[in-house]
């Protein structure tokens, strides 16, 4: 089966965005391998709102080997071709794409996604960049929620500072 994996990159002090959306504090490293972690993922699963960013920093669906599929209510198909609008039945849909043969799925930015995956039990691990940065406000990492518990599996310290932290999620015995 496919993990569904969540990766984003946080400020220190938790925001994926700073106050007015921007995210220019992200930070590069040259020691960070993008083209492996791309080969990692045949499919890109993503909100509108990391959709739009990746549209302005010159990704696109027909450059890599990945399919992109975007959770939306407002997009309209007809007007992104070569991506795969997902409204409604978002749970059911990605179980289904885990249950597929297939290299991993990569859940990329986006809290809000994040958070309803998290909570439906569908995301298998959470891939944090934490950049050396605070922004002081700015989108959380995630929305409240359920609590979840995480396993450290590993952590790499770049010369730039970024801290890369990779956990497993744990099964949560059902309560009450």
């Amino acid at each position: 089966m496919r993990r569904l994996r969540y990766g984003v990159a946080m400020s220190l002090d938790g925001f994926i965005a700073g106050p007015n959306g921007e995210y220019d504090w992200i930070v590069s490293d040259p020691a960070m391998d993008f083209d492996g972690r791309f080969a990692q993922f045949d499919i890109l699963l993503m909100g509108r709102k990391t959709y739009e960013i990746a549209k302005t920093r010159q990704l696109s669906a027909g450059s890599q080997s990945q399919r992109w599929i975007v959770v939306s209510r407002t997009l309209k198909p007809e007007d992104h071709p070569g991506i795969t609008v997902l409204r409604n039945d978002v749970a059911k849909a990605v179980t289904a794409m885990r249950a597929q043969p297939g290299k991993d799925i990569w859940l990329m930015g986006g809290g809000v996604l994040f958070r309803f995956l998290l909570d439906a039990g569908l995301v298998d691990a959470v891939e944090v960049a934490v950049i050396p940065v605070l922004l002081g406000s700015g989108t959380p990492l995630l929305p409240e929620g359920r609590r979840c518990t995480l396993h450290l599996e590993n952590s790499k310290a770049l010369p730039s500072g970024i801290l890369l932290l990779n956990y497993s999620v744990a099964l949560e015995p059902a309560r009450a």
